[in-house]
């Protein structure tokens, strides 16, 4: 397998930034200036386009590369289709249990009371099961996955270990977010950029970052797409908005986060193995040759 060059992911990697943030600030940005709710027209057109910068991000990283004809990230994965199906709904089951089991924890230490009252209105606001499955599935894990772990978390890992990848990746994100604190309809501006609420959102985004960056090397962005979407989605169904039940949420990441990086290292290397490109010639050394008599 041929291993792009250091300075080439570096390049790669500096344009996916560069684009991805240019991309979302800029219909963010009008979005906060045209005012309104991010659920109603005219706010709701910028401020869903800002929601795909990532992607964006990671068609122009790929188009660039393959008109230059550079190889592939080496932590690239590539799998069969059936391998991330077969992935898939245990990454999303798990990543679901997670937001479940800190719920309940939550209740059992004095938090709200887990029901799905709100969840079905919600479910019912938005047209039904489907179109809130849809709705799930594009706004976040469609519209960010491809860039985040698909495009930025295999050039990162050409040069660090996992765990700071997933950290700095981490970092990245939850910058990513901020404008969406001063988008009235959203969850992030619901909280308020300084309260408790919206210190564990940002703070959530980094266990979060381990999980989906864990599902990616397991069985590629599909894998890393369910992890996001079981997460957010679950959420959405339990409306989880207290500090205590995220608290709870964060914590109880953090731990699964912590357990699969263990095993993960315990299994295989972080870093891929560098293979001299140029075969190696081994010499002999002359032979002594005896003469003979004819």
């Amino acid at each position: 397998m041929t291993i792009a060059a250091p300075v080439r992911q570096r390049t790669g990697l500096a344009i996916f930034w560069a684009v991805t943030f240019s991309w979302t600030f800029v219909f963010w940005l009008f979005a906060i200036v045209l005012g309104g709710s991010a659920t109603s027209s005219p706010t709701a057109v910028p401020y869903l386009l800002g929601g795909f910068g990532p992607v964006v991000g990671a068609i122009v990283v790929r188009t660039r590369r393959a008109r230059r004809r550079e190889p592939v990230p080496a932590r690239t994965v590539r799998t069969r289709l059936g391998v991330r199906l077969f992935w898939a709904l245990p990454m999303l089951v798990l990543a679901s249990a997670t937001v479940v089991a800190a719920a309940l924890l939550a209740e059992l230490l004095g938090g709200p009371v887990v029901s799905l009252t709100e969840g079905r209105d919600l479910i019912a606001t938005v047209g039904g099961p489907v179109p809130f499955f849809v709705s799930m599935l594009i706004a976040g894990p469609l519209a960010e996955e491809p860039g985040w772990r698909g495009t930025a978390y295999p050039r990162l890992l050409a040069s660090l270990g996992r765990l700071q990848a997933g950290l700095l990746l981490g970092a990245a994100w939850a910058v990513w977010h901020l404008p969406l604190f001063f988008i009235d309809g959203t969850l992030q501006a619901e909280f308020g950029l300084v309260s408790w609420s919206g210190l564990l959102f940002t703070l959530s985004v980094f266990p979060m970052a381990l999980l989906t960056g864990y599902a990616y090397e397991l069985a590629g962005v599909t894998a890393s797409i369910a992890v996001h979407l079981g997460v957010n989605m679950t959420m959405a169904l339990l409306t989880v908005k207290s500090p205590g039940t995220q608290a709870a949420i964060l914590a109880v990441q953090v731990i699964v986060a912590s357990v699969l990086l263990a095993r993960q290292r315990h299994l295989r290397p972080a870093l891929p193995v560098q293979v001299d490109p140029q075969p190696r010639v081994v010499t002999e050394p002359p032979r002594q040759v005896i003469p003979t008599r004819g």
